[in-house]
C-alpha cells in the first residue's frame, strides 16, 4: 500500500490515500469555482464520490457527439470510463473522492492455430 503526502493544485488539493494493484483512492478538496484540466486516462475507470459540496463532472462521450455534465452532491457518485476525455469543476467548495480501478477483459488471450497431439 502506498500514500502519499498533500499536494496543491491550482484548484485545491489532492492526497493518495490507497494504492494498490488495481485500485487507487485520492481525496480531493476544491474550492469553489475550481477546475480539474481536461484528461483521459487511457486504462482506468474514474469514479467521483462526493462527501460534501458540489462537482460538475464534464466527459466527451467517445461513441457519439456529446458533451456530458453530471452533477453530483453529498452521497452521489458518477463513474467515467478509461479513454474519455474528462474534467471536473466544483460549484461549491467541496471534498470528494476519486476512485480509479483498472479491469482485466475476460477474454485476454489472442490465438495463432489451435494447438494439438503429436
Amino acid at each position: 500500500m502506498k500514500i502519499s503526502s498533500k499536494q496543491g493544485k491550482v484548484w485545491g488539493t489532492t492526497q493518495l490515500l490507497f494504492f494498490k494493484n488495481n485500485v487507487e483512492l485520492h481525496r480531493i478538496s476544491a474550492e469553489a469555482g475550481g477546475y480539474s484540466s481536461k484528461h483521459v486516462h487511457e486504462h482506468k475507470f474514474n469514479a467521483f464520490y462526493v462527501e460534501s459540496g458540489k462537482l460538475k463532472i464534464t466527459a466527451w462521450k467517445n461513441d457519439y457527439d456529446l458533451v456530458d455534465e453530471t452533477i453530483i452532491t453529498a452521497s452521489q457518485t458518477t463513474v467515467v470510463p478509461p479513454g474519455e476525455y474528462h474534467m471536473f469543476e466544483a460549484l461549491e467548495d467541496t471534498i470528494a473522492y476519486e476512485i480509479y480501478w483498472v479491469e482485466l477483459p475476460e477474454k485476454d488471450i489472442v490465438r495463432e492455430g489451435c494447438g494439438g497431439q503429436k
